[in-house]
């Protein structure tokens, strides 16, 4: 057994040395001929950041722990054997997976800290944040990733007053997650949030065609980051709010130069 005036450092510690690891594998994986050291590096890292996280004496039913890997093993395995020339969908898969958790840990804590009392101001705007930007990149995801897989139209779909209309819904999202900042005993707001990001993810995507949907994906992917990064305020957990923050920048770069490039 570990010391139990030993856990917290060697928490951190775990943290900090994933949280270098995450960097230096986005470093290495800059180019093609340390790419391999950057993919080593980067599950390195989250190996620490996982076993860190099971340090942390909150952390309870390992049993649940161990049947979620499984699961998670049994479906993500088969989802890894892609054709080359399919890894662009498989990525927005993995985008929508890690939106879906970042806007089910955010409703869970929300429910928690309601019933408890608990909700400040400060974790009510960090769970707006993470809910939004994970139930749109859950569903924008899907959505690139249909396209990209041809299982929904590649071509634009517009109709008229489209971004108005975007705009609009977004808008309702983002005043209702001010509202819940203000009052956060305004529970009804919070499936309306929900509702509305994951249309908004969709309206986002079906505009845009087929060909431009790895560029899609990239920005999805940064807005994965963030919603990581609000996470990681919402658990209170500094790994993931670094990973998520370089998830974040670096998915937005790249988005960035590929607009350039195209």
């Amino acid at each position: 057994m570990i010391p139990e005036a030993w856990v917290p450092n060697l928490m951190q510690g775990s943290y900090l040395l994933a949280s270098g690891l995450f960097i230096f594998s986005l470093r290495w994986l800059s180019r093609p001929e340390t790419a391999r050291r950057g993919v080593l590096a980067g599950v390195l890292g989250m190996t620490l950041a996982v076993l860190g996280t099971f340090l942390h004496p909150h952390v309870e039913h390992f049993e649940w722990i161990a049947v979620a890997v499984v699961v998670g093993t049994i479906i993500g395995v088969p989802l890894s054997r892609v054709a080359l020339t399919a890894v662009p969908q498989r990525t927005a898969l993995s985008h929508a997976f890690g939106g879906l958790a970042a806007g089910l840990v955010g409703t869970a804590k929300y429910s928690l800290w309601l019933e408890s009392g608990e909700l400040t101001t400060f974790r009510m705007f960090a769970i707006s944040v993470e809910v939004i930007l994970g139930f749109v990149t859950l569903t924008g995801s899907l959505m690139a990733a249909g396209k990209l897989q041809e299982v929904i139209p590649t071509r634009p779909i517009t109709y008229r007053n489209q971004n108005v209309i975007n705009l609009f819904l977004l808008a309702i999202a983002v005043g209702s997650g001010i509202w819940l900042v203000v009052d956060p005993t305004q529970w009804q707001l919070f499936p309306l949030i929900i509702g509305l990001s994951l249309l908004f993810g969709v309206l986002l995507i079906i505009p845009i065609g087929g060909a431009d949907m790895p560029t899609v994906i990239s920005l999805l992917n940064s807005y994965a980051g963030l919603a990581a990064v609000a996470m990681g305020f919402v658990l209170e957990n500094n790994v993931l709010i670094i990973a998520g923050a370089l998830d974040g920048s670096s998915g937005f770069i790249l988005s960035v130069i590929m607009c350039k490039a195209m």
